[in-house]
């Protein structure tokens, strides 16, 4: 006989964990002792739930690298243990926070899926309980006693996004998130409907390893008409910075200014590694399809291919945090190490 799944859930802090004080209207910290009497139907699920809660939850624009590392280490610790897990998460840094996650566990066989909402979990409209819910179910799936997600996901409004993959597109609508460069995973209607083609697919013979050593000395540099040389300067030359995602315009162009390319030229020589990745939600770097781009691959810039900024980010943390070789970093970070990039 299959048992049914083990899922622990993790409350970190954000608007799904807040209920609103009937008698000051303020919201405060739901307390998830209490999950089954607060929400019945989780009774219904074909699982047990476990839950555990940052001390102090927090709002997530204030999440950091030493947060995704106690998010990671709860997962780690608790591996054995559960089938599943379930990451309950602020909407606006969601994204940054399943990207770092599916870097920092490497060999994950398991469902880890983030989830938030955009009202809180006791409003009248709210969508926490469909996110929450289906969440859990989501990372519930078996086969066979073996789990059907194998990755770290991000649910939202009715849509299993692959993590690293997503991007918050709206702060007011129920349907925030996006992942514009590759397809949902799985669709909640009144079945659940899993694209098993677009699953990971791991490595199910190899360990799960924690890797917590995040380097957050990086930059983001977005391009724009007239961006000023001094500012340029000032980051291209900075001994603080050791990666900069730079933002370009369409498929990988920039402005072709001679000292703007000898600044690149010269950071990357004195060993500052510099993606190139697009400003465009949608669609892929290509460097030279088009003369605006093709002096940068000249000089050795990083393509970022199809990844988005968030994902950029945790990657280059990543690699710099496990102290990735010079000569090799160019090809790990063009290399899809967790179906980031296409």
């Amino acid at each position: 006989m299959i048992k049914q799944p083990h899922i622990l859930l993790i409350y970190t802090g954000g608007t799904i964990g807040m209920v609103k004080d009937v008698e000051t209207g303020a919201l405060k910290a739901f307390d998830f002792n209490s999950l089954l009497v607060k929400i019945p139907e989780l009774r219904l699920l074909d699982c047990t739930i476990e839950t555990i809660s940052f001390e102090e939850p927090i709002d997530s624009s204030n999440m950091n690298p030493i947060y995704w590392a106690d998010i990671a280490t709860i997962i780690g610790d608790n591996y054995l243990d559960f089938d599943g897990f379930v990451v309950l998460h602020g909407s606006d840094t969601m994204s940054y926070s399943a990207s770092a996650l599916s870097f920092m566990l490497e060999n994950l066989a398991k469902p880890v899926i983030f989830t938030g909402s955009q009202l809180p979990i006791g409003d009248l409209r709210t969508d926490a309980k469909e996110n929450l819910i289906t969440s859990i179910q989501m990372a519930s799936l078996q086969k066979e006693g073996v789990p059907i997600i194998r990755e770290v996901g991000l649910y939202f409004e009715y849509k299993l996004y692959r993590g690293n993959r997503t991007t918050k597109l709206n702060a007011e609508h129920f349907e925030a998130f996006e992942s514009l460069n590759y397809p949902h995973l799985a669709e909640s209607g009144v079945h659940l409907n899993v694209n098993s083609e677009y699953l990971w697919k791991p490595n199910l013979n190899e360990k799960l390893i924690v890797r917590t050593a995040m380097d957050a000395n990086i930059g983001v540099l977005k391009l724009f008409p007239g961006i000023s040389r001094p500012i340029c300067e000032a980051i291209l030359t900075s001994k603080l910075i050791k990666g900069l995602i730079l933002e370009t315009y369409g498929s990988g162009n920039a402005t072709t200014e001679s000292w703007f390319i000898a600044l690149l030229q010269k950071a990357i020589k004195n060993g500052l590694y510099i993606v190139n990745v697009t400003q465009c939600v949608r669609g892929s770097v290509n460097m030279g399809q088009y003369e605006t781009s093709s002096q940068l691959k000249t000089i050795g810039m990083i393509s970022g291919k199809d990844i988005t900024t968030e994902a950029a980010i945790a990657k280059m943390m990543y690699l710099l945090g496990e102290k990735v070789k010079p000569e090799e970093f160019k090809f790990y970070f063009e290399t899809s190490l967790r179906g980031e990039m296409s």
